[in-house]
């Protein structure tokens, strides 16, 4: 039975902080990019050039009302944007993950958005309309804000239509309603080694649950998904 919209928003309440630690046998060696497990180990290929940025820190100046040069000032806006989804619940984590980066990174103006257009029918019409809020939603929301720039962040592993197309046509068709915003749509995740981290952790939680060693995490509690099935 899928989780309930309370049950859902009592998980988030609780927060989505790490709840687990890597086993000493099972774990990502973020600097030489290799997963590493006793006897065995796999290594990238050099060709597909994983990325390995540091975490900037110290690049968002508190007080200061202006642009900052390769940093994110108090006029700095940014729209995290991923999917969407027709489920209530999957939309909700979007927003729970944006207050989380919010927190993190302590930048001053975050805003969620989603892509997903909605389709629905009555008796005579099909309707459609953007999963809210939507790219115009957020991007208006940053600029009552103060936001004289705004940055626009995928939530999406790799580029596809959306990233191509989709994305910059929606900003585009926001900024048209302000004057003087600047605005720039940044590359989705893409092949960065700390994914590696969060693939390899959700993997073992997994795992430690369905060996009765780990509860539910907060996004499979209460769905009855993260089980092991039986070929017949």
């Amino acid at each position: 039975m899928a989780t309930t919209q309370s049950q859902f928003l009592m998980n988030l309440s609780h927060g989505l902080s790490s709840q687990r630690n890597l086993s000493a046998d099972n774990r990502v060696s973020s600097s030489s990019c290799q997963i590493t497990r006793k006897n065995r180990s796999w290594a990238f290929p050099v060709s597909l050039k994983v990325e390995k940025f540091q975490l900037q820190r110290g690049t968002r100046r508190r007080g200061s009302p202006c642009l900052v040069k390769n940093g994110i000032g108090d006029a700095d806006g940014i729209i995290i944007v991923d999917h969407g989804s027709r489920r209530r619940e999957s939309n909700l984590m979007l927003e729970e993950f944006v207050k989380m980066f919010k927190d993190k990174t302590g930048y001053p103006i975050v805003e969620p958005a989603h892509m997903l257009c909605l389709l629905f029918a009555d008796v005579h019409t099909l309707h459609q309309e953007l999963a809210e809020p939507s790219i115009k939603d957020a991007f208006s929301l940053c600029v009552q804000q103060g936001a004289k720039r705004v940055v626009v962040s995928p939530f999406f592993l790799f580029p596809g239509r959306h990233w191509h197309k989709d994305i910059p046509s929606l900003t585009a068709d926001a900024a048209k309603e302000f004057s003087g915003i600047s605005y720039l749509i940044t590359a989705p995740l893409g092949l960065h080694n700390l994914l590696m981290d969060v693939v390899n952790d959700r993997i073992q939680h997994c795992l430690s649950h369905v060996e009765g060693d780990a509860d539910e995490c907060l996004v499979c509690a209460g769905t009855n998904k993260c089980k092991l099935y039986n070929s017949s």
